[in-house]
């Protein structure tokens, strides 16, 4: 029996952002491989679609919070571009996840309202 595709997820506006910043702390990645990692850590409930992933990836090094560098896959023989987080990245994805935090709390308290004593 064939599997039903879960509804889409539309992100807020910067979260994949903070996701690829986030995804980079692990290490260098190319487009494909930080793609991949996020819907796979997110149990495939986000998969980043290349139409979303790429500008956001040119987005975060016209920012200078990623680097891109041209490399040869360590398995394959061809090059890959990999994204490397900078100090800059670094600070950025503290106040996105600062912010992040904040919003998951106010959302918590819209669905899950303190009871009145």
């Amino acid at each position: 029996m064939a599997k039903e595709p879960k509804p889409k997820i539309d992100l807020l506006q910067g979260t994949l952002d903070m996701l690829i910043l986030r995804t980079l702390v692990l290490g260098p990645a190319h487009g494909h491989g930080i793609g991949t990692f996020i819907q796979q850590t997110t149990r495939d409930v986000l998969a980043v679609e290349h139409g979303s992933l790429y500008p956001a990836l040119h987005r975060l090094e016209r920012n200078s919070w990623i680097t891109g560098k041209w490399e040869k896959a360590p398995d394959r023989n061809r090059e890959f571009k990999y994204y490397h987080l900078t100090a800059a990245g670094r600070k950025q994805l503290a106040a996105q996840e600062s912010r992040w935090d904040e919003i998951v709390r106010a959302i918590g308290r819209v669905m899950r309202p303190a009871t009145e004593g």
